[in-house]
């Protein structure tokens, strides 16, 4: 059955990178391939009626090929991705019912219609009100049907490594999109700031969250899911190159989320595996620091020293950058200062950025989730938080065994720090650390 798997990986992970290729010569065809996600994903949930998660792995999948979707100009609207995880997410409610511990993210998703009545009543005339609450609040909606079906719900170790597998896919194909993109990385790297070019012509912020998360499943599959030589060199392999493109998109929140997730399971891997596994174990984690400072350096070396330049905070004549953050510190001032102005119903949904730029005359959308809480929803929104934040460590105490679950946690809370929710990753993620894990067997850390 191992071999049977290790077989289907290597295959449809080639399949992908060549669908990768594919697209590039032809991008009418990502239309296509995200409609049969669509459709593929609402007839084999509905066929098996969800008997064995199917609901997991079709959200996951679309939640991987979002980023490589919209580079492609595939995504069917610009949301998607979230309605695509609401609706999977819809089908395994009605298939297979949701837990009594589902109960906060109810709440929370009753917390949001003040907001939304806010919102509605105070945003200009000339706004698209629709459009305003939806690109603000389908995020937050995301998460919560999400969570509501998969908290508590039980999984096995063997389902995550169909997890880490189908989402490890279409990012695969993302990967081969970029460098046949950008084959020469040197031909467009003139400053230090976030760089499109590099990033397939889309939004670098996006393009280095996913290449994080890609980052942690191919460790993820390196670490639990390669049992003979070649398996070991590809996910290797494949975890530098995830790396080395998302350092030279030159934006680095995504490249630290993927280190810091690493980091988190190694931390909760380390009670189950034994003193033999514990060596191994360390012994790669070593050799991940090596070769991650090699891809630095090649890195460093393509682009002429500039990413160097931007990890140090640096502008292209290395002088120290007024903002270490791009600006985002900015946007989130503002947004505390609304949330002081207006703390108990906030300023509504999507008000904020009408509200900012009212008050400093930059027209820009709020990059930090937590901020743009407070500010919208105003003491509501501490409220939600509080439950997004406690919930899934709370649940910790009674589930040790989902050694991914402070993983999962963490990708949510980095991500939404500095690219808000713009895709749906952060939200369906963040439903992940919920799940009920049974570990059938320890996961153990060997080679055949």
């Amino acid at each position: 059955m191992q071999r049977k798997e290790n077989n289907d990986y290597l295959k449809l992970m080639l399949l992908h990178m060549a669908m990768g290729g594919v697209v590039f010569l032809f991008r009418p065809l990502s239309v296509i391939y995200a409609a049969l996600i669509l459709i593929c994903g609402c007839y084999y949930i509905v066929k098996n009626r969800n008997t064995h998660n199917e609901v997991l792995f079709w959200a996951a999948y679309l939640v991987a090929a979002e980023v490589f979707l919209r580079m492609t100009k595939g995504n069917i609207g610009n949301e998607f991705a979230k309605y695509g995880v609401i609706i999977f997410s819809l089908l395994g409610i009605y298939f297979s019912g949701i837990s009594k511990k589902a109960i906060p993210y109810g709440i929370y998703l009753l917390l949001l219609i003040p907001g939304i009545i806010i919102g509605t009543l105070s945003l200009n005339f000339e706004t698209d009100i629709r459009k305003a609450i939806v690109f603000n609040l389908l995020g937050p909606i995301c998460l919560a049907i999400s969570s509501i079906y998969n908290a508590n719900k039980k999984v096995t170790f063997s389902d995550f490594e169909k997890i880490t597998r189908w989402m490890a896919y279409p990012i695969g194909a993302m990967v081969v999109y970029l460098f046949l993109f950008n084959p020469n990385v040197r031909d467009v790297v003139t400053g230090t700031d976030s760089n499109s070019a590099t990033s397939g012509g889309f939004g670098p912020n996006q393009v280095s969250t996913i290449l994080g998360l890609g980052m942690f499943l191919a460790f993820v599959r390196l670490l639990f899911f390669s049992k003979n030589i070649f398996l070991i060199c590809f996910n290797a392999f494949f975890l530098l190159v995830l790396s080395y493109r998302g350092i030279i998109t030159f934006s680095r929140g995504g490249v630290y989320t993927g280190i810091m997730m690493i980091v988190m399971l190694l931390i909760a891997t380390y009670p189950y595996i034994s003193l033999k596994g514990k060596f191994k174990v360390n012994l790669l984690a070593v050799c991940l620091v090596v070769f991650g400072i090699g891809v630095f350096t090649y890195s460093i070396s393509q682009t002429g020293g500039m990413v160097l330049n931007r990890y140090k905070g640096e502008d292209a004549l290395g002088r120290e950058k007024v903002s270490k953050f791009s600006g985002r510190e900015e946007l989130a001032a503002v947004e505390l200062e609304m949330f002081m102005d207006n703390p108990i119903a906030g300023v509504g949904v999507g008000k904020n950025k009408e509200y900012r730029e009212q008050l400093t005359g930059i027209s820009a959308a709020s990059h930090n989730e937590i901020t743009r809480m407070l500010a919208e929803h105003g003491i509501l929104g501490i409220v939600c938080l509080l439950i997004l934040i406690i919930t899934p460590l709370l649940l910790y105490f009674d589930n040790r065994q989902h050694i991914f679950l402070l993983s999962f946690y963490f990708f949510w809370f980095l991500t939404i720090n500095h690219a808000s929710m713009r895709v749906a990753a952060p939200a369906f993620i963040y439903s992940l650390a919920l799940l009920k894990v049974i570990l059938v067997e320890k996961p153990a850390v060997h080679r055949e």
